[in-house]
């Protein structure tokens, strides 16, 4: 009934989007060979960052160097071998890995159907500041912190909050019921991964049912709230720039 009748929750507006599953479509990525890519998030629709899905295939690989871009690589399913920096090192579930800009990267001998999530974002270098180190990192290692106190409203911090890094990850947790505190409004625009549950988003005046795997950006100061429902907690992984000047945005 829904192709017959072309419905999808996914929306997409001037200040945001809402992009579900039903929606996707495959993309060829320069560096990757035998994997589905998914771009998600990019300057097309408006952002200034990409927000990048990978399921790897029968001998799946990626490799190259992102010269003056920088790439956080999250795995959401299955395990893969990554290769950054000349550091190696056996990728499952929750890890993650951070590559900074002109760093040489190689992922592969993955398991069937592994899935990564990738945001790729131009690096601004910081006058005073070194520029960031590869980091490798693992989800389950980082205690979600109380939001404002709020012990229903975990937040896990993946990168440094240092000047020399411009861009944020985070994951935030939510049991049932529980919200942002206020409807947040910020220079900081948001590219976002639902990974459990379910819950509604209040996007710029719109509200939006949203569930495992939609995708949603934000443009800056773009209203957003958020509250989760049903009956186990909801999380998801975001992406934000941090750190630098607004008039060098």
């Amino acid at each position: 009934m829904n192709d017959l009748f072309g419905f999808t929750r996914t929306v997409v507006k001037p200040r945001y989007a809402l992009l579900t599953p039903d929606g996707f479509v495959p993309s060829q990525l320069p560096g990757w060979k035998n994997v589905t890519a998914i771009v998600n998030i990019s300057p097309a629709l408006g952002a200034r960052f990409s927000q990048v899905q990978i399921t790897f295939g029968k001998n799946g690989r990626g490799e190259g160097n992102p010269g003056g871009l920088e790439l956080f690589i999250y795995v959401l399913a299955g395990k893969c071998r990554a290769t950054v920096g000349g550091t190696k090192r056996n990728l499952a579930a929750g890890h993650f890995v951070l590559v900074p800009p002109e760093t040489d990267f190689d992922l592969g001998d993955a398991a069937p159907e592994t899935r990564l999530l990738m945001f790729q974002k131009k690096f601004e270098p910081l006058a005073g500041a070194r520029e960031p180190a590869v980091i490798f990192g693992r989800e389950q290692e980082i205690p979600g912190q109380p939001f404002l106190g709020n012990p229903d409203a975990r937040l896990q911090v993946l990168l440094p909050d240092r000047p020399e890094f411009d861009l944020a990850v985070n994951i935030f947790t939510y049991q049932p019921g529980a919200t942002l505190p206020f409807v947040e409004t910020h220079i900081m625009e948001h590219g976002l991964l639902m990974l459990r549950g379910q819950g509604v988003y209040r996007l710029d005046a719109d509200w939006h049912p949203v569930k495992a795997g939609d995708v949603i950006w934000m443009a800056p100061y773009c209203p957003q709230w958020f509250v989760a429902m049903g009956k186990t907690p909801a999380s998801y992984i975001y992406y934000k720039d941090v750190n630098r000047d607004p008039l060098n945005a």
